[in-house]
């Protein structure tokens, strides 16, 4: 697990805080981002009510899915934009927040941060093959599988000095969940 600034623990934080918590669940494509963050978010809702999910898929411009659809990976220009958008999502309203976001790099998470200073993040980690095997069962997504490939390649995995924490997405969601939980209430 990785550590972080303590004082952002959910442990420490209560409905009545004045800095609900804000997760960014992040990954590459197949990893699980919607499924998990859902789930957490629906894990987090008796002790943060008004606990909302969003996928920062729906927020991408037409453009870039456009782009995604035809087979070509987005560059920094197509993806600052959409980053700022997924940061104000994020701090946006008064209640906690989980968005799901690719956040491959530091630097987009960076760009996150900068839009929401109270960003943390669960990377899930799941084995190159798994992820494939995902992709491809996604008929009809916008992301094709031949861009996988270019996302696990841009990975930059989370740095002891960011925060947030690293959770294995293998077994039953309920147990990823319980993991996530369970790491960031020990303040990383």
């Amino acid at each position: 697990m990785l550590r972080a600034e303590p004082s952002a623990s959910l442990r420490r934080m209560t409905p009545a805080s004045a800095d609900p918590p804000r997760l960014v669940v992040m990954g590459p494509s197949g990893a699980g981002k919607s499924v998990i963050g859902a789930a957490l978010a629906a894990g987090l809702a008796e002790r943060f009510p008004g606990v909302e999910f969003v996928d920062a898929d729906d927020l991408h411009p037409a453009a870039n899915v456009a782009k995604m659809r035809s087979g070509v990976a987005l560059d920094d220009d197509d993806r600052w934009p959409w980053l700022r958008l997924v940061g104000e999502a994020l701090c946006d309203g008064d209640d906690a927040r989980v968005v799901a976001c690719s956040a491959l790099r530091r630097a987009y998470r960076d760009a996150i941060r900068a839009a929401c200073r109270d960003a943390v993040f669960v990377e899930l980690i799941v084995p190159a093959d798994d992820l494939g095997r995902r992709v491809g069962d996604r008929p009809g997504h916008f992301m094709p599988p031949a861009l996988l490939a270019s996302q696990i390649a841009a990975l930059e995995p989370l740095d002891v000095d960011e925060p947030g924490v690293r959770v294995d997405n293998v077994g039953p969601v309920e147990d990823v969940v319980t993991r996530a939980i369970a790491a960031l209430e020990t303040g990383w």
